[in-house]
């Protein structure tokens, strides 16, 4: 049909730019403007939905508007039979053409517009393209082909011959197809231009300019479902209701098709025999591409030879490297699944979980999907495959076998309990808060009378991670333990999980009394789990454990090689965190974290993201530490956690103010201080002192430093079950003595060493060395403790601490009028606090350096760069705004300013236009 209109919006083209097809565009824009001189052919191939008639759309619409004439016609599924209908379609859209095609007798009589014996292909096409140069002699012409697989078997004869003989007419051809369809166009030998996918970022582009209001978890659910196809990301969310969209209500585990989706990828599938569709349907429902099981699963029915079928049309191939069967599409599969009927879907199910015999997590599953009524037998398989999950660390999986069960158990307090178990899992592991309500209440309806230890868990998890309201998990969980405890009751097995999450409440609340209460509670455990016992003597009060202790807690990290239970994980990392030894569970975090870019494991990735960001704080690695910090921030803020945000906002918190930024660092320390206040989260709070007392420490205000660090721990001591006191060593001692307080330093030192605390890690052994270096009265004592703590082995994997005790020793030296070794340590200092970024630290080494008749450059010269500012650099140099790097970096734009004006000269440069060129001549 005739089309000369401007540009069209079409459904995945908002305000007429296609999303993710700049290259695309492109070439089409590159062959349309060639049109006129060289005429010629181009077959545009791609799946079905995923763009060939909007890119058809804008390339038609583009060439109307350098003038072309644009002649459409598009093949009808169904319809392929009629005689020349796609050729009538084009050469007769407008009066001038029918003119034209009545004037040549050949078109004419092939067309049966004029009585007379219809010609072979040959001539027709030779007519056409007589036609069509006749008509680009007055004005160039583009033919539009459409769903060339469906053309007509006469038109499609001819109009691939047309296709052959444009070069050179002022004509030029484009066709759309799909690949592996049967078809009576042969294309083989013309142009190809294939039509892949959308990527990841293009997809969710398109999803959230159409659909703004879905939440970001659900649009990354529907980019994976969608694997890039355009029309699947239209159509899916038209699947789900207004709660599952913004995530108030979970999404089905799969997203059924809408007709226009099953319209798309449904038509191949009706056409296969029906040995071919059961193969299939079995395959789709198996899941993995598992061929032996595929192949149990059809004994007596069909075999592995009917695939063929399909593998012609290109539904499924067998992967070369794995052996395993794989649909070409995710949307094919769904639409096997779609045109079978209920009952062949559970007779297939029943016969996959016959084929999985061996492996009991598959075939509860699939014996699950089969069932229509109440089972206990499988509804006790589906929870032990629940625990299989949950240890493997597949939390949505877990939760939704427990579901599933509750769903198939014959009694109210079994259901009751399941859907308990399920709020628990749901919450503790996949993030999904808004689920916990609903399935408490749904317990509470199967068995009012329910009184279970899982309900508790899963509402205090609720309470603790949504409101903070620690008191009221508190108490919601001791009640619910001391039930456990009766003479007459049953031990529930969720026993020692349940004071693993009292014991995470008593962190949070860091009250004493808190604590009190939970090792009355833990007294009744014989034995106490030792992943349990480690988090309340290494995690929990630290500066009490024994060297055992510290010990297991080594031997326990060691055997995380090849774990794959989040929990568990998250529980010895957890516990190496205030003894320095985040570094040996490195591996581990990193797969837990890896958890949340996949969208599942919520709650581990945070805490995993948390404890890894604190890793790099201590390390000296603080661009990587604010990286961290930020992804951990933003699964918080989009599942809605506040109090694992605390965490990454401490570190944050920190990091900002050892560089100088404070007023950065001040906004968390007032955020973390407001919301603790009110919830009686004392952790959080003492989280918010030391922030304040690394801000004083680092403006030298020290007596605001001790004012600080006294709310973590009293002055002299060391405070019990407050494992933050194992940080602030250093501060502490530094603050007490700058402020005349010695006595307070020297006692504080005593009771880590009495502690053991000197033994637990070098940086501990370190720190309390420089303590006494600090405190010491007598210069030779100071002078020794400093060698000693910069002799330790190790010390130079905590450069800050390492720099902080070069910088004291270089200012005892100073003031006992050793000018030479004091620069020499100095130097040491400023190079340190230079590397790090930490701005102000430097500036006071500089200072000391100044004071040693020293010209106190540092490596602040020119060609030298901190990490920060290396990667403030890196990302200007890319083009983003100060803007757009505070957001990556967690940085104010002033703050990314402030740098860049450090920066310019340090690479003798004066703009940031210069950056690029600059950067590739230094090394960070």
């Amino acid at each position: 049909m005739l089309d000369d209109s401007a540009p069209r919006t079409t459904p995945d083209t908002p305000h007429g730019t296609l999303v993710g097809r700049s290259p695309d565009l492109a070439r089409f824009d590159d062959f349309v403007a060639g049109v006129p001189d060289a005429g010629g052919s181009v077959v545009l191939l791609g799946e079905p939905g995923v763009g060939k008639t909007a890119l058809l759309d804008a390339a038609a619409a583009r060439a109307a508007g350098r003038g072309l004439r644009v002649l459409r016609a598009t093949g009808v599924q169904y319809r392929s039979q009629a005689g020349c209908s796609a050729l009538l379609q084009l050469l007769t859209a407008t009066p001038e053409l029918r003119e034209a095609v009545a004037g040549a007798p050949v078109l004419a009589a092939a067309l049966g517009l004029e009585p007379g014996i219809a010609p072979g292909p040959d001539a027709v096409a030779e007519a056409v393209v007589l036609l069509l140069k006749g008509l680009a002699a007055v004005r160039p012409g583009l033919l539009v082909l459409d769903d060339v697989q469906w053309l007509d078997r006469s038109s499609a004869a001819v109009l691939e011959r047309v296709a052959r003989r444009l070069a050179g007419t002022g004509t030029g051809l484009l066709c759309a197809t799909r690949p592996g369809e049967e078809s009576f166009f042969d294309h083989v030998g013309l142009p190809v231009h294939e039509l892949g996918p959308l990527s990841p970022a293009d997809s969710e582009a398109l999803l959230t300019h159409r659909f703004p209001a879905l939440a970001a978890r659900v649009r990354r659910r529907l980019v994976a479902e969608a694997e890039g196809n355009p029309l699947a990301l239209l159509e899916l969310p038209a699947a789900l209701t207004d709660p599952q969209r913004t995530a108030a209500a979970p999404l089905p585990q799969r997203i059924p098709l809408t007709q226009r989706l099953q319209a798309a990828f449904a038509a191949r599938v009706e056409t296969l025999p029906a040995p071919t569709r059961h193969l299939l349907l079995v395959a789709a429902l198996e899941g993995s591409g598992n061929l032996q099981v595929v192949r149990r699963a059809v004994a007596g029915r069909c075999d592995l030879k009917h695939l063929a079928p399909a593998e012609r049309v290109q539904l499924v191939h067998i992967d070369a490297a794995t052996g395993r069967l794989a649909f070409r599409h995710s949307l094919i599969r769904s639409a096997v699944v779609d045109l079978a009927a209920s009952d062949q879907r559970r007779g297939v199910h029943r016969a996959l979980a016959e084929a999985w015999i061996g492996v009991p997590e598959q075939r509860a599953w699939h014996l699950a999907r089969a069932s229509i009524g109440p089972d206990a037998e499988i509804a006790a398989l589906l929870e032990e495959a629940a625990e299989v999950s949950a240890r493997r660390g597949d939390g949505p999986n877990a939760a939704g076998a427990l579901v599933r069960a509750a769903e198939l158990s014959p009694t109210g307090a079994e259901r009751a309990r399941l859907l308990a178990r399920a709020a628990y899992v749901g919450a503790s592991l996949t993030g999904s808060l808004q689920e916990v309500p609903r399935l408490l209440e749904e317990a509470r309806r199967a068995d009012p009378a329910a009184d279970s230890l899982p309900a508790a868990m899963a509402a205090a998890v609720f309470l603790l991670n949504s409101y903070g309201d620690v008191d009221t998990a508190f108490r919601l969980l001791v009640g619910a333990v001391e039930q456990q405890r009766r003479p007459a009751r049953h031990p529930d097995a969720a026993l020692p999980e349940a004071l693993a999450t009292l014991l995470m409440v008593c962190v949070y609340g860091g009250r004493p009394e808190l604590w009190a209460e939970f090792d009355a509670l833990a007294a009744g455990i014989d034995p106490v789990p030792d992943t349990l016992h480690l988090m309340r003597t290494v995690f929990g009060d630290p500066a009490r454990a024994r060297g055992s202790d510290w010990e297991r807690l080594d031997d326990a990290a060691a055997a995380l090689t090849g774990e794959r239970d989040p929990v568990r994980i998250l529980k010895v990392a957890t516990a190496c965190a205030y003894g320095d030894r985040l570094n040996l569970v490195d591996e581990p975090l990193r797969r837990t974290a890896a958890g949340g870019s996949r969208g599942d494991n919520i709650l581990p990735a945070i805490q995993a993201l948390s404890l890894l960001s604190s890793q790099a704080w201590f390390a000296g690695q603080w661009p990587r530490a604010r990286r961290l910090c930020r992804e951990a921030l933003d699964l918080c803020e989009e599942f809605d956690h506040p109090l694992r945000s605390w965490t990454a906002r401490f570190t944050l918190g920190c990091v900002s103010a050892a560089c100088g930024e404070f007023d950065e660092a001040r906004l968390l320390a007032d955020r973390m201080d407001q919301w603790a206040g009110a919830r009686r989260a004392e952790a959080v709070r003492r989280y918010a002192a030391q922030v304040r007392a690394t801000i004083a420490l680092a403006r030298g205000e020290f007596a605001q430093a001790y004012r600080h660090l006294g709310v973590v721990s009293a002055p002299g001591t060391l405070a019990p079950f407050v494992g933050q006191a194992l940080w602030v060593l250093l501060d502490s001692a530094e603050a007490a003595v700058r402020t005349g307080r010695r006595e307070q330093a020297l006692s504080l030192v005593a009771a880590a060493r009495a502690a053991g605390l000197h033994t637990v890690s070098p940086r501990l052994e370190a720190v309390l060395l420089a303590a006494a270096g600090l405190a010491a009265e007598d210069d030779g004592e100071a002078r020794s403790r400093y060698r000693e703590a910069l002799a330790v082995d190790g010390i130079e994997r905590r450069p800050f601490e390492q720099a902080r005790i070069h910088l004291y020793y270089g200012e005892r030296l100073r003031r006992t009028r050793a000018p030479a070794r004091a620069r020499e340590h100095l130097t040491a200092a400023v190079e340190t606090f230079d590397w790090l970024g930490a701005v102000p630290w430097a500036d006071r080494a500089r200072a000391e350096l100044r004071a040693c008749g020293a010209p106190a450059h540092g490596t602040g010269e020119r060609g030298r760069l901190t990490p920060q500012q290396w990667e403030i650099a890196r990302l200007a140099a890319r083009g983003l705004s100060n803007k757009q790097i505070g957001v990556k970096l967690c940085l104010s734009p002033r703050t990314v300013s402030t740098h860049l004006y450090q920066v310019f000269p340090k690479l003798g440069i004066t703009s940031r236009a210069a950056l690029r060129d600059a950067l590739e001549r230094v090394t960070p």
